[in-house]
């Protein structure tokens, strides 16, 4: 029988995983958790994982709101998470899309934005993992299939309270967890 190597890292989608997704999210104030993810994200910290979030973010791109905006929203994430014990270990985005607003992030297909694994391989890269060592949650399929291109793992969070969902999926991949 196959057996895993050690879990090293989760990426995270961001909206609908870890907040909640209220279209184009970039204001701090509109910061609301899912329920459980603060806890999961802490719990992951505390287990010597690395947890990463990879994010579409075409509002950037639409010009709804710039990207000091987005970075004040994920700095935010860090500050509530600080007291948990908790920390997000690198933030990716890819601000692109076909009918994006500003010429730059104009890209009909972009390797960034998922379903595309281009943030996902980014990760592997700059932390020095392999696919393996890795999973990804997020709550669409384009996050999953994001993770397959890049032959990391993936599951479909529903909803509910993420700590729980976490535990559930990779309880036996990481000591403690359960």
């Amino acid at each position: 029988m196959d057996t895993l190597p050690p879990l090293r890292a989760v990426f995270f989608d961001r909206d609908g995983v870890l907040n909640v997704d209220h279209g184009y999210v970039a204001d701090p104030a509109r910061l609301n958790w899912i329920d459980g993810a603060r806890e999961a994200v802490a719990a992951l910290t505390r287990a010597g994982l690395k947890v990463m979030v990879v994010t579409n973010q075409s509002g950037i791109g639409r010009g709804y709101f710039e990207e000091a905006a987005m970075h004040g929203f994920h700095a935010e994430m860090q500050a509530q998470l600080e007291p948990l014990g908790g920390r997000i270990d690198a933030f990716y985005f890819a601000p692109h899309h076909e009918n994006a607003a500003i010429d730059a992030y104009r890209v009909a297909d972009h390797p960034d934005r998922k379903p595309n694994p281009g943030m996902v391989l980014r990760g592997l890269a700059d932390f020095g993992l392999t696919p393996a060592e890795t999973v990804i949650i997020g709550d669409r399929s384009s996050d999953v299939e994001a993770g397959r291109r890049a032959g990391v793992p993936g599951y479909l969070f529903r909803g509910g309270d993420l700590r729980d969902f976490v535990a559930e999926v990779l309880g036996d991949r990481v000591p403690g967890l359960k």
